[in-house]
């Protein structure tokens, strides 16, 4: 999964702002002291309702087609984006140890040339991961 657009509920506070709904993620809520702070702070919790589902081994519902979506004079239907590798980058970018297993002649040969081994993993697995 990559970038995803879910449909967000943005209801307008009484004392100012907006308090966010997403009806395909019930468990999600958010709020925001304007609109551009309501997105943001809706995209944040968007991240946490898809992470903490897959970590639990939940279903990740479909985006709801927001033509269905009726609301009120006080709601606006707002299409939140989320990327998921830009979420994971920000949210979990702390270095992993991994022993991985090369040919000793490619070994050498990388050493001499003075690559340096955990960029070029980072790289290609972006490279992959882009590629599904």
């Amino acid at each position: 999964m990559d970038k995803v657009f879910y449909p967000a509920i943005f209801h307008e506070a009484e004392e100012g702002g907006f308090w966010i709904t997403f009806p395909d993620f019930p468990e999600c809520l958010s709020e925001g002291d304007d609109m551009s702070q309501a997105y943001h702070m809706a995209v944040e919790a968007l991240g946490l309702a898809i992470t903490s589902r897959e970590q639990e081994k939940e279903e990740i519902p479909e985006p709801s087609d927001f033509r269905q979506l009726s609301v009120s004079e006080k709601e606006k239907i707002v299409i939140v984006e989320f990327d998921m590798l830009a979420y994971l980058k920000r949210t979990k970018s702390k270095a992993v140890k991994k022993t991985l297993s090369i040919p000793e002649w490619l070994n050498e040969a990388a050493c001499n040339a003075g690559l340096n081994f955990s960029q070029i993993l980072q790289e290609a697995l972006i490279v992959k991961l882009h590629s599904k």
